[in-house]
């Protein structure tokens, strides 16, 4: 067991107007399992590259063990995983090789394929699997549940939970729930290091966020009630003062009782504006760690019959063969459906089938006539150009657009820069805010919340719970799909 010290750790891009770390200081044990949240944007991925020497920085990072960082790259993936893997652990034996593969529930058959023939979930499995047999080595684990199906999380989650000595970066709260014993969360103002899983920090800061409120609104109402007394009482010392000069009934003033009044009204006065200005100092230390300050909002359209899309014995089909069984099912209006199953069984060319795309298939899709339908593919690649040019190119509200960003976590300074310099969370929100401004009778969302963080998934589950838009989708964060889903289609 040893410690990693971060100390005064500032940290900026060379292109970058503001620090991205300030004076940042706290320590960790390299025997926990640490989980690392945070806002898309705020600097988790820029962390671990820090640790790993990346960058030059300012301050101290302290620390005795060496990083490995997840994913890991490949140079060359037309070799044999098992010659992947001697590069990746060149001193682990073939037997505990084997042993942590069947941990992971991956056949041992795939050492000897080519790599890049592999599933993004398989090759995920066996270089975490691999990393892990590095003896006396710390791992930077990078979003690792993005190409994976719900089972495959829950098998590298239990999978995780038997390790230690690791960061680990994901938004998917039962994942983190099941795997991790400390969370690291990277806030709006500092960085907070709590022991338990996700939910238990959650519970945590949820409850010192509902302290903060109450405070908030009760210093609020303080300081009110102290202004109007400053003016009363301003009010009462200017009028006691000029007294001094007024004659009353022909009788010359007691101009020092007048004064010794007026000093007394005045130190009141002062008195009660540097408690005023006490309170204001204290209400600007509370909420400022807020992740959700204000909900987002959908305006869906409603479709004039109940049934808005049938799907009947439909299958898609890629060489010749169909690559899930035939599937019959419909949408119906108000309901939010989810389809469930393996990567590659079909999910996403069943909702591009939905959307007009050319894939052959068989059975029949039949859609409502005047079916307006609003697309959130799972690729963010083809983003580019400004948020301005963004949002005239797809004909949305800009104003509207800039709002749902603004509530999503993405601020002002994003929007003169090319959406292909995004992170990959923040285009997903793009796709996502568009979508939100779309008026629509059926909502197709494919794996909406890759990469997007915890704080933005509780936004949209929110949202949805309160707008109840008719909607199908696909999405593994098992959390949201219990919480969204009305019904879920199995394939």
């Amino acid at each position: 067991m040893s410690v990693i010290k971060v100390e005064n750790l500032t940290f900026s891009y060379p292109s970058g107007y503001d620090n991205i770390f300030e004076n940042v200081s706290f320590q960790i044990d390299t025997d926990w399992k640490l989980g690392f949240i945070g806002r898309n944007g705020r600097g988790k991925t820029t962390f671990l590259k820090l640790l790993q020497g990346k960058y030059e920085y300012r301050g101290k990072i302290i620390s005795s063990v060496q990083f490995d960082y997840f994913p890991y790259y490949v140079a060359d993936k037309t070799l044999p995983a098992t010659e992947v893997l001697q590069k990746v652990c060149p001193d682990a034996e073939e037997w505990r090789i084997l042993r942590e593969l069947s941990y992971l529930d991956v056949d041992s058959g795939v050492l000897y394929r080519p790599f890049d023939t592999l599933s993004n979930g398989e090759q995920t499995k066996v270089l975490l699997a691999a990393l892990f047999l590095n003896e006396g080595h710390f791992l930077l684990i990078d979003e690792p549940t993005n190409h994976l199906d719900t089972r495959a999380r829950e098998i590298v989650s239990a999978y995780l939970r038997k390790k230690k000595s690791f960061i680990l970066v994901s938004h998917d709260r039962s994942f983190l729930d099941g795997c991790i014993d400390h969370v690291l969360s990277l806030n709006k103002t500092n960085i907070e290091v709590q022991s338990g899983n996700f939910s238990t920090f959650m519970e945590n800061f949820e409850r010192q966020q509902d302290y903060e409120r109450k405070q908030s609104e009760r210093l609020q109402t303080d300081i009110k009630r102290l202004q109007k007394t400053a003016r009363q009482t301003s009010d009462w010392a200017d009028r006691a003062e000029a007294s001094k000069n007024v004659k009353n009934s022909g009788l010359r003033p007691d101009k020092g009782y007048v004064g010794h009044k007026s000093a007394k009204m005045m130190k009141r006065a002062k008195t009660v504006e540097a408690r005023q200005q006490k309170e204001i100092g204290q209400k600007s230390e509370l909420l400022r760690n807020t992740e959700i300050e204000s909900s987002l909002k959908l305006e869906p359209l409603l479709y004039r019959s109940e049934r808005l899309v049938s799907f009947s014995c439909v299958s898609p089909i890629y060489d010749g063969k169909q690559i899930c069984a035939p599937i019959t099912f419909e949408i119906k209006r108000g309901e939010r459906l989810a389809l469930e199953g393996k990567n590659g069984s079909g999910k996403s060319s069943l909702l591009k089938l939905l959307c007009g795309q050319k894939i052959e298939h068989s059975g029949t899709v039949k859609l409502g006539s005047n079916l307006i339908i609003s697309y959130v593919p799972q690729d963010t690649s083809h983003l580019q150009g400004t948020l301005t040019e963004f949002a005239r190119l797809h004909r949305i509200d800009e104003s509207l657009f800039m709002a749902v960003l603004h509530k999503m976590g993405i601020n002002k300074s994003h929007l003169d820069n090319d959406i292909s310099s995004f992170s990959d969370g923040q285009k997903k929100k793009v796709l996502i805010a568009k979508s939100l401004c779309e008026k629509a009778h059926l909502y197709v969302w494919d794996e909406p919340l890759n990469f997007i963080d915890v704080y933005s998934r509780i936004q949209i589950e929110n949202l949805l719970d309160e707008f109840q838009p008719t909607m199908i989708f696909v999405e593994h964060d098992k959390a949201f799909q219990e919480k969204t889903a009305t019904s879920i289609i199995n394939l």
